[in-house]
């Protein structure tokens, strides 16, 4: 899996080996972007404790926000799967979309059309420069997997996503799936 080409919509999955580092440690990223300059992408099982209300008070809905990474995290990003209603978002792959006018997503989450397993909502993003992601590949710091979830991924990757995936690759991974997440506490 790791020889895979690096391409927009594969999922990284933090090796077991990034132990310590709270941004990454146990992440599923989403790739959202990957070229000759760099890489983007969202971590998409770290919920954090804020709702869209939270932040957005005229946004009438509770729905949770995730950590997408550690850069830019004063800003405010969102994928979904449903570019028919929201103007001039991009595709990422797989009908999963980034991005888009916000002022007509805060008209359609308010009116009801925008449902929680549409759209999902991150502070911040994970970027990497030029090769960087790369090397971090030889480093064995990520496994590159597709997105066998599609557009769905939205709806179904919770704080237990990492662990699931892990127990997907099986053989030598099968261990760490059980094993806490701090190893001083086992």
């Amino acid at each position: 899996m790791i020889s895979e080409k690096l391409k927009k919509g594969h999922l990284l999955i933090a090796e077991p080996s990034i132990i310590g580092d709270l941004s990454f440690n146990r992440s599923v990223i989403l790739l959202a972007d990957h070229n000759k300059e760099g890489s983007i992408g969202f971590i998409i099982n770290k919920p954090l404790k804020y709702t869209i209300n939270d932040l957005i008070p005229e946004i009438d809905a509770n729905f949770k926000i995730y950590n997408g990474g550690p850069v830019e995290q004063d800003n405010l990003y969102f994928i979904h799967n449903i570019p028919d209603l929201i103007p001039n978002s991009v595709e990422i792959s797989n009908g999963i979309y980034w991005g888009g006018d916000f002022e007509s997503t805060k008209d359609l989450i308010n009116d009801g059309s925008i449902h929680k397993n549409n759209i999902r909502f991150f502070l911040g993003y994970t970027g990497w420069d030029e090769n960087q992601l790369e090397n971090e590949m030889q480093g064995n710091s990520w496994i590159i997997t597709d997105n066998s979830y599609k557009n769905k991924i939205i709806g179904k990757s919770t704080t237990h996503f990492w662990k699931e995936q892990i127990i997907e690759l099986g053989g030598d991974y099968l261990i760490w799936s059980n094993a806490p997440e701090n190893p001083y506490l086992n």
